[in-house]
């Protein structure tokens, strides 16, 4: 059997062969490998990839600057650092970048993209001296300074020495009258152009007359073929099979136009398209399930109906005006259920004190305001209101008081659980939940009585006590489950806030009106009265006079067709960010959306069906020498698929994927659902999905997202190559085409065509089948695959010694979010414990219950051992066998038989009549009253039994799974190889 790399040295000879038989001379072996990976397509891709690297733009690391450094250097330095101190202390002033880098008596305080050698850092970790001495900085802003300093201590230019002076005013009307985009929307004018053939519609004609002014050519359109995976990616999300892109070749090549147009209606009539663009909006609203991490670590299970609430919307195509307001006053001025979209703010993280100090408190508080604001600031207008909460902005007309005026609104609105079910339900829920916890408070009470009076109870009393003991547990059985409900605003004041100094809240200045941004309102902006000024400010945002709304948004709809938007900076429309490519043309579409009644799908009609979508990404010198980054659209732009996109295109090809839609997320990535339905965490770490979206760049939910970032690092590949989950890929992949397919030609011709929508090219059929011809001579035939797969080692099932529980399901409050590390101090002795990492389910007490269920393995040896505890209640607390989705097999710990002991000990299951059937594993703790929960470790598959104790030697595991090199039949490999290539990964 070959190899992994045996196996892709060998495509690489072949392919090496098939160049030089094309007369290509001296070819490199990686450039042979590119050609099998790529088949001769790939070269735009590559060109592509090539220049990809992650950092900061110096907008953004401005951006960051100003939300996070200079309100810190402003709020805990200023004082005794900047031009207000008298004196100076140790001749160190921090309010302007000169300062920094001159330093004070003891030298330079920053040393440029060198935090280790910058003594502002040693001070602030209160390793020389201790700054600030009223208290150290958070962890968490230490680590922001240092971040600030690797980015080389980005400060604005030409910016005034005293930074802390706010008292400038701002000329208003000149701001709206010169910077492009304070300036009300006019519908521009169609400009005339002199390839007169090309434009489609009036996309083409600004698209067009900006290349012929700079002297290019659009690129010439792509193939059909091409045009219709394009279409099918950009709109759903997914892959075209084989029969649709022959339909739409076949209609496009005689009607290109009215297919191209039939063809966008259907998808955007698609169920699909509201989750392909509802996960671009729900970057913009850093959602996540919870879990942020230090003061912002709580959980929002219900979570995902704001996640469909958007999808839904999406697909009814709600006008833009209702779907932005609904997520900032639904709970005010819709239906029930509209209360939902506020999930846009309430699921945004709210952060909690780490003392109750007042100190704390405040901080706390300004830091969750500040993400209101910032969300509601990039996210609707593009525009970085946080930069004003220490001083006035420095760049935009954007001060203070106005950013305690929109501040003031959201400090008069809170979160709640809102029913979505009607009254009566919700109230006969509350009732049974009042009548268990009266009763429970009688016993209670009862009890530290008779514990008071220090007797026991009397045989009457002892009757009435055990009758009010079965009633509750009768009550607790037959209780209605809690009702469905959704996270969201709601309002719980109506006061205006004070300007906070420097933006302390605990040092109050003069009131801030709620009002909108004035720079928006010619004229006084009017006093938001009504409540909390949440529907007053939806009014406002939505506002046909407001021109920054329908800027950005359509902005956001170009760059998800396009990759880049016409504004280069999708949520920084100020003067710090960049200025169009295609001023009119971004005024156009603002004109068009709202001409359309704010239709969303109106606008990708008018996009979709324009020469401009259907250019080729074809390389030209030429072109490429003058607009190397192509802002002036002369090509379309080759893009990497995003995680979710690939992902699902993956389960696609293979004929894996469901499509059911909706419901409670999930965090196993081998669930063969859609990628958007996975659990993501506020600060990637606490599913096992975030571990899988994070290795391809998707970002964290910390705040507003405008773009996802792209990276190309070898842990990528090497996880297409060795990962079990791309290894089950091929299998399943190599299976659909066995089934379709009769002969090697045909599996070859079929596999292009699912992945890539096109035939395959003559070399790439000739690479093909010598590699698949080569199972006779390379493999012996002595030892099946069977034999390879299924020795006698033994097969580690999970031994819990990470730092989570990975691809296992938690579900209900027993079991945490990580294995318990080595033993419970003072409750357990472990006989043959084996590693740091076990399962217990006692995290939050006796009360809480669950369970905790392994991804789905093959069962492939005649024994499944395992060590277990606890477990005093068969059928209650236990550990499950389903196979199948069947219940097998239980098992409890020691206590069952006696000895109320927690020790470990080892237990075994007879599993042979299973083998090749699929199983999962299940802990459960489902009793609340008592003591009683389960403890497990180190589950293996065997054949061989278990005998004595402390764990045998010859049974140590060291595969978790066969290996990948013995796990892949020839043709699997074949498989391995193009569903890992550029060709598949990216939208040409």
């Amino acid at each position: 059997m070959l190899s992994k790399f045996e196996a892709i040295q060998a495509m690489i000879q072949l392919g090496a062969r098939v160049i030089c038989r094309q007369r290509i001379e001296g070819t490199p072996l990686w450039v042979a490998l590119a050609t099998v990976l790529c088949f001769g397509h790939g070269s735009s891709f590559a060109q592509e990839t090539l220049g990809l690297k992650t950092g900061e733009s110096s907008e953004g690391a401005l951006e960051f600057f100003e939300t996070k450094i200079r309100p810190l250097f402003i709020e805990r330095c200023y004082e005794c650092h900047s031009a207000d101190s008298d004196p100076v202390e140790g001749g160190l002033r921090i309010d302007g970048i000169q300062g920094l880098l001159k330093g004070g008596d003891s030298g330079p305080a920053v040393v440029p993209e060198k935090p280790e050698e910058s003594l502002l850092v040693q001070a602030v970790e209160w390793k020389s001296v201790e700054m600030p001495p009223d208290g150290k900085l958070a962890e968490a802003e230490i680590e922001q300074l240092k971040r600030w300093i690797e980015m080389g201590a980005p400060w604005p230019e030409g910016e005034a020495q005293n930074l802390a002076d706010s008292s400038h005013g701002y000329d208003f009307q000149t701001w709206r009258t010169e910077h492009w985009s304070f300036r009300p929307i006019v519908k521009p004018q169609i400009p005339e152009v002199r390839e007169i053939a090309w434009p489609k519609n009036h996309v083409d004609s600004f698209v067009l007359s900006k290349l012929e002014n700079i002297g290019l050519q659009p690129a010439p359109a792509a193939q059909h073929s091409v045009l219709v995976r394009r279409l099918y990616w950009d709109l759903i999300g997914l892959p075209p099979e084989p029969e649709a892109v022959d339909r739409f070749v076949k209609s496009a090549a005689t009607h290109e136009d009215q297919a191209v147009s039939q063809l966008v209606d259907e998808l955007l009539d698609s169920p699909h398209y509201g989750e392909r663009w509802g996960r671009h909006w729900l970057d913009v609203a850093r959602y996540s399930d919870g879990y942020g991490g230090f003061l912002d670590n709580a959980a929002y299970p219900q979570a995902w109906h704001y996640r469909d609430w958007v999808v839904q919307a999406l697909n009814r195509d709600l006008p833009l005006s209702q779907f932005l307001s609904m997520q900032i006053a639904g709970d005010l001025i819709g239906e029930r259920d509209d209360a939902v979209a506020t999930g846009f703010f309430a699921l945004g993280p709210t952060y909690n004190s780490d003392g109750g100090d007042p100190e704390s408190v405040a901080q706390a508080k300004a830091e969750t305001l500040s993400d209101r604001l910032d969300t509601l600031g990039r996210g609707m207008l593009g525009l970085t209101l946080a930069c004003s909460r220490c001083h006035d902005h420095k760049f935009d007309p954007i001060p203070q008081s106005e950013y305690y005026g929109l501040a003031g609104v959201f400090n008069n609105t809170g979160t709640q659980e809102h029913p979505l079910v009607d009254a009566d339900v919700v109230k006969q829920y509350q009732d049974e939940q009042t009548k268990i916890k009266d009763l429970q408070n009688d016993i209670k009470k009862f009890e530290e009585q008779l514990k008071k009076e220090g007797r026991e109870a009397s045989p009457e009393e002892a009757s009435v006590l055990a009758q009010q003991r079965e009633d509750l547990e009768t009550r607790k059985k037959t209780a209605m489950p809690k009702y469905d409900w959704a996270h969201s605003l709601r309002d719980t004041g109506s006061k205006n806030m004070p300007v906070a100094i420097r933006g302390d809240l605990r040092k109050p200045g003069e009131e801030a009106k709620r009002r909108f941004l004035e720079v928006l309102v010619p004229g006084d902006a009017t006093e938001f009265r009504e409540g909390s000024g949440r529907k007053e400010l939806a009014a406002a945002i939505i506002d046909s006079g407001n021109p920054l709304t329908s800027r950005v948004f359509v902005n956001r709809i170009w760059l998800h067709h396009f990759g880049h938007g016409l504004v280069r900076t999708p949520s920084n429309f100020g003067s710090l960010g960049e200025s169009p490519t295609h001023p009119e043309l971004l005024d156009y579409l603002a004109t068009y959306l709202r001409e359309h009644q704010g239709s969303i799908k109106a606008l990708h009609r008018l996009i979709l069906n324009s020469s401009t979508y259907r250019m080729s990404s074809k390389y030209d010198p030429v072109a490429f020498a003058a607009d190397g980054a192509n802002r002036y659209l002369w090509r379309m732009n080759p893009r990497r698929m995003d995680v979710e996109t690939w992902r699902d295109s993956l389960l696609s090809v293979t004929g894996e994927l469901d499509l059911k839609q909706g419901g409670p997320p999930l965090d196993q990535p081998s669930n063969p659902r859609r990628t958007l339905y996975f659990k993501v965490s506020r600060n990637g770490d606490q599913f096992g999905s975030d571990k899988f979206l994070r290795l391809f760049d998707f970002p964290l939910m910390r705040a507003t997202i405008d773009q996802r970032p792209t990276s190309i690092v070898p842990q990528q590949f090497l996880f297409l190559m060795n990962s079990p989950f791309m290894l089950e890929r091929a299998r399943k992949f190599s299976e659909r085409l066995t089934s379709a397919a009769t002969t090697e030609t045909e599996k070859i011709h079929l596999a292009h065509r699912l992945l890539y929508g096109r035939e395959p090219t003559p070399a790439e059929t000739e690479i093909g089948l010598e590699f698949l011809g080569q199972v006779s001579k390379l493999e012996p035939d002595s030892e099946s695959l069977e034999t390879q797969t299924l020795g006698n080692e033994d097969l580690l099932i999970e031994d819990f010694e990470g730092s989570s529980y990975g691809d296992w399901e938690v579900d209900g409050e027993a079991f945490g979010a990580a294995p318990a590390q080595g033993t419970l101090a003072g409750q357990m002795v472990v006989t043959g414990f084996l590693g740091r990492g076990l399962v217990n389910s006692f995290n939050g007490g006796d009360g809480t219950v669950g369970s905790l269920t392994s991804p789905e393995f093959i069962v492939q040896r005649d024994h499944i051992h395992f060590l277990v505890g606890g477990g005093k209640y068969p059928g209650k607390t236990c550990v499950e066998l389903w196979v199948e989705e069947e219940l097998v097999l239980t098992a409890t710990g020691p206590n069952d038989r006696g000895g109320g002991s927690e020790q470990l000990d080892w237990h075994s299951w007879d599993v042979a009549r299973w083998k090749g059937k699929t199983a999962r594993i299940r802990m459960v703790d489902a009793r609340r009253e008592g003591w009683g929960h389960i403890n497990v470790d180190h589950i293996f598959q065997s054949d061989l039994p278990i005998v004595g104790e402390p764990f045998p030697d010859r049974l140590r595991p060291v595969n978790a799974t066969p290996s990948p090199e013995s796990a892949l039949t020839q043709l699997q490999q074949y498989c391995q190889v193009l569903l890992s290539s550029n060709e598949f990964m990216f939208i040409p």
